[in-house]
């Protein structure tokens, strides 16, 4: 299970002081704007110190940098005002600092298509910029995971366990991936932040056994644990108490007004990886396909 930072993140002086080095980091090492270049920041209500942070910190780089405030209304999934879609499409590096990701909207895929290096950073709040993820070294990250290659690109069976007693088998469908280190420095590239994950789609069909999750549930960490069961590829329950629940009202609800071949493919484990940033939880990574986007469990 991951444990909770013992780093207090201080006064306001303070805070203010650790977000805005690690916004430095993002503006500069991570997304690398240079001083010819427009940038926007996309936030919200409930990310606007988060939002204002890496203003700041791009700022000090360029003086083409707008902020733009999402509704408080806007849901996941939903697109963004065509007032901020058209924005985005017209800069150079766009930085999505919101509650709900932007990442699977049609505006984000504009932008990417005109060439924007977009970084998306659904659910960030002020402690996770100044004191977890964000604060790692994204050079030495990728160096670490590209260092990996040699290891994993020949490995297809994978057995995973744990204490918790996940004991789960599957053969991998692609390659593993691992590209995802936080540096956007390429246009129309789109990374999330904080970045440092190694992952592969497993082949259908192939995955079994049992995933206890004992970490965390989008960004929250659990006070019990979930368990999902796993035959040929597909999560046939789940387990653990309310939360459960919900997430098999989400996933019954994904396949309403479906055909049945697409409404089967619902409950699919599309994705499979590992963390490997040192300043964040670093646990497991599960994504279960869904009509909604993805759902995310560690």
């Amino acid at each position: 299970m991951a444990e909770e930072s013992d780093v207090s993140i201080g006064d306001d002086t303070e805070r203010e002081e650790a977000m805005l080095t690690a916004a430095r980091s993002v503006v500069r090492t991570c997304m690398q704007v240079r001083p010819h270049e427009h940038v926007l920041v996309v936030t919200d209500p409930t990310t606007s110190e988060v939002g204002r942070s890496l203003y700041e910190a791009a700022s000090e780089v360029t003086d083409r940098i707008l902020m733009m405030m999402m509704p408080r209304r806007h849901r996941q999934g939903n697109e963004p005002p065509a007032s901020v879609g058209d924005l985005m499409r017209r800069q150079n590096v766009v930085m999505l600092a919101t509650r709900h990701s932007l990442t699977h909207t049609g505006a984000r895929l504009r932008a990417s298509r005109e060439g924007a290096r977009i970084a998306s950073m659904p659910g960030i709040n002020e402690e996770m910029l100044a004191v977890g993820g964000m604060t790692a070294d994204y050079n030495a990250l990728q160096k670490e995971i590209s260092g990996l290659n040699p290891m994993l690109r020949r490995r297809r069976d994978v057995r995973v366990t744990t204490p918790a007693g996940t004991d789960v088998t599957f053969r991998t469908g692609a390659r593993w991936v691992l590209e995802d280190n936080g540096i956007c420095n390429r246009p129309g590239q789109v990374t999330n932040l904080p970045a440092g994950k190694v992952f592969v789609l497993p082949k259908e069909q192939t995955m079994s056994g049992k995933i206890v999750i004992d970490g965390s549930w989008e960004g929250n960490l659990l006070d019990e644990s979930l368990t999902l069961l796993v035959e040929d590829g597909m999560v046939v329950s789940t387990s653990g108490g309310e939360l459960a629940e919900s997430i098999q009202e989400v996933l019954d609800e994904a396949k309403v007004g479906l055909r049945p071949s697409r409404a089967g493919l619902v409950n699919t484990v599309a994705e499979f990886g590992f963390g490997m940033n040192p300043s964040g939880p670093g646990f497991g990574l599960l994504r279960i396909r869904r009509q909604l986007g993805p759902r995310w469990l560690g």
